[in-house]
């Protein structure tokens, strides 16, 4: 086991406090004082102030960390990653765990409610033509292009930022194609040995999802020791070799995966360590919405009771400084998250 670093010791203003006493969490709206430093000898809590005496990787995870994280450039938008984001949720599959069927079949009304979801304050419309739920079927690439590919279209058409959230390589380059600007793989370029191939030559921006065994799915549940800390291991290694065949690294956002092969256990672990995945450098892409582990904890409450659910988890990311969280109700979440900027707005102002 490698060192870690934990943001912890959160400070509504870094107004008043001595020199280096705090530190922006990359480049954002929060303030933290401490790390919670994880090592194998042990876990403690070090102020941000002392950080240059743990050695070389505790100084290079700290400029991670603090780091601004570039702006998004998506054709003639731009999305700044200084604050938290939404991406709205649109499949086009029959059996999605959520909102399946719904706008299977009509690439027109598929299109129109991703532009009512940005015109509620999407940034970015998240486009998925194969349900990737435990034990959905496969679904034929051609199958797959002839569902989203329309709905691209569409969306581009009328202005609204799109990533298409798919494993395989044709349906990457039909969809950029087609006017997509973003490519979101819950296998991290690991399902099709093409999806690099195609990231890289399209420069564009690409999330890369953990997933415990991406080629198989990614619902595999193995026994972690200490969830957060693996997970971070496998995308640390993972952005190193996606940066590495040539895609820059403020291109690469990373996601934890929840729902995928973890626990309810592991889920909670997950987000409760959030912070610490900004030591990759990367901007955080959270997609927790509707997702089981609220029924979970709400005497299996269905998938359409989950709203309240899906606003704490989304408010949970904004704290930790995730910059984009994936939803489906996006109206909702939007005002949540408008609140929770104005709170922030005032306790940074001193107040």
């Amino acid at each position: 086991m490698t060192l870690h670093l934990r943001p912890v010791h959160f400070v509504d203003t870094p107004i008043g406090l001595p020199d280096g006493y705090a530190a922006r969490l990359a480049g954002g709206m929060q303030w933290f004082a401490a790390y919670e430093v994880i090592a194998p000898e042990g876990r403690r809590i070090v102020p941000v102030a002392d950080i240059a005496s743990l050695g070389p990787r505790a100084a290079a995870l700290h400029l991670r960390i603090t780091a601004p994280r570039a702006p998004l450039v998506l054709g003639a938008r731009t999305l700044r990653l200084d604050q938290p984001l939404v991406a709205g949720i649109l499949n086009v599959t029959p059996d999605s765990f959520s909102d399946g069927g719904r706008h299977a079949d009509d690439p027109a009304a598929a299109a129109a409610a991703g532009v009512d979801m940005a015109a509620a304050g999407a940034a970015l419309i998240d486009l998925g033509g194969e349900s990737t739920r435990p034990g959905a079927a496969a679904v034929w690439e051609g199958d797959e292009i002839a569902r989203v590919e329309p709905v691209v279209r569409r969306l581009a058409a009328s202005g609204t930022p799109v990533s298409i959230d798919t494993r395989k390589s044709g349906v990457m380059a039909a969809a950029l194609a087609a006017g997509a600007q973003v490519v979101n793989d819950v296998s991290a370029l690991l399902w099709d040995e093409a999806a690099l191939d195609v990231v890289v030559h399209a420069a564009c921006p690409v999330v890369l999802m953990h997933s415990p065994d991406p080629q198989a799915g990614g619902h595999g549940r193995p026994a972690y020791r200490d969830v957060a800390t693996e997970v971070f291991d496998w995308l640390e290694a993972r952005v190193a070799a996606v940066e590495a065949a040539g895609v820059p690294r403020a291109r690469i956002l990373i996601d934890p995966g929840i729902g995928f092969g973890k626990s309810l256990a592991d889920n909670l672990a997950l987000v409760n360590a959030l912070p610490l995945f900004h030591g990759l450098g990367c901007a955080i892409m959270l997609g927790a919405s509707r997702k089981r582990m609220i029924g979970a904890l709400d005497n299996e409450a269905p998938v359409e009771k989950r709203l309240g659910g899906s606003i704490a988890l989304a408010l949970k990311g904004a704290e930790a400084g995730v910059q984009l969280i994936r939803v489906h109700d996006v109206a909702e979440t939007v005002q949540a998250l408008k609140v929770w900027r104005g709170l922030r707005d005032r306790a940074l102002a001193g107040g």
